[in-house]
Formats: C-alpha cells, structure tokens, sequence
C-alpha cells in the first residue's frame, strides 16, 4: 500500500502566556480588616457587660447596631484580601 507524504508545518512560537500575579495587600490591611472586627466585638460586649451606661449611653439600644456596623466593615474587607 503507498504512503502519503506527510505535510510540513511551519513552526509557529508558542504564545506567551499572560499570567498576571494578584497584587498584595498594603501592610496596614490585615490589622484594620481583623480590628474592625474586634472592636465591633468589644463594642458589643461593652453595651451588654456595662447595661447600657458604656460605651455612648445616649445610643441606648443603637449601640447594638454601632457595634455590628463596626463590625461588617471589617467583614467587608475580606474579600479582598490576599
């Protein structure tokens, strides 16, 4: 049986291949992100550890909400976080 002649590709360079690196937090961003955190926390504990006189007694029962807004801030910044 005959064979066929096998065809001769041109070489072509492979493409680059464009692996861009996530950039890096600035060095302050974990401490703020996790303090936020901790300091919704705190705010919180105060509020329920202190009845109500800590930490702005005029808030009252909004303490609640200042503790958890402070909170979700720092929530919010995890996902960007690298």
């Amino acid at each position: 049986m005959p064979e066929s002649k096998s065809r001769k590709k041109a070489s072509r360079p492979a493409p680059a291949k464009t692996v861009s690196t996530p950039k890096e937090n600035p060095v302050w961003y974990k401490p703020v992100m996790f303090g936020l955190m901790i300091l919704g926390l705190l705010w919180i504990i105060t509020y329920y550890v202190t009845q109500g006189q800590y930490p702005v007694p005029s808030f009252g029962g909004r303490n609640i909400l200042v503790g958890f807004g402070i909170a979700i801030l720092g929530f919010l910044m995890t996902p960007r976080w690298r």
